[in-house]
């Protein structure tokens, strides 16, 4: 049976971005099945950057390029600072509908981290749509269809109900959490002690003693 991580993230979010490949080597090791939650860093209606503000996330991004050259051996050439990333959340609830949600969703996190391309642009996310075989014009669609958004506000309203307050944050089976881009033998343990836990939860429902 497999385990399921639902993971929030947001496409702006540097360790959203290097939490996939550790998510990856998950999925090669483990049967689990993941579910993109949506999650607003800025949301719309949100001011400008302030120089300050702007600063910090460019002395950040500094910092997570190292880190995703040194210990994942990626190089990130990310895309502008300070848009707003709700039109992407929004097409990946549509591409969720064509069952293509992941492989969109890793489509446009590689899009703004790797080629710096402005993905809160729509012609942007429509062209990314095409490429994984969706249809940009049906994509079109989908942002003036409150279906969509309401799945976003959805995984919002489910985050703040769960005290999520960061990103990315990782939730096993829906009762194990993990927060941030923790190295893959941290996502090993939670799934080995579930794995535990369910052959002891076997032992027991057949009649066994649980040592």
């Amino acid at each position: 049976m497999p385990v399921h991580i639902d993971v929030w993230s947001d496409f702006v979010c540097p360790f959203c971005f290097l939490v996939i490949s550790t998510l990856e080597k998950l999925r090669e090791d483990y049967d689990v099945g993941i579910r993109w939650r949506s999650f607003l860093l800025r949301p719309p209606g949100r001011p400008p950057l302030s120089t300050e503000g702007r600063g910090m996330i460019e002395a950040e991004y500094r910092h997570v390029q190292q880190l995703a050259r040194t210990q994942y051996g990626l190089e990130l050439r990310p895309g502008p600072i300070g848009i707003h990333t709700l039109t992407a959340h929004i097409a990946v609830k549509y591409a969720e509908s064509h069952t293509k949600g992941d492989l969109f969703h890793s489509a446009v996190m590689n899009a703004y981290w790797q080629e710096a391309r402005p993905i809160d642009d729509k012609e942007v996310l429509k062209s990314i749509a095409t490429q994984v075989g969706l249809n940009g014009e049906g994509l079109a669609t989908a942002w003036k269809d409150s279906t969509f958004a309401a799945a976003v506000k959805a995984d919002i309203h489910l985050a703040a109900a769960y005290g999520i307050h960061s990103v990315p944050t990782l939730i096993f089976n829906e009762k194990y959490p993990v927060i941030g881009a923790q190295p893959y033998q941290v996502l090993k343990r939670v799934m080995d002690n579930i794995q535990k836990e369910g052959s002891s939860n076997n032992t027991k429902d057949s009649g066994g003693k649980s040592k």
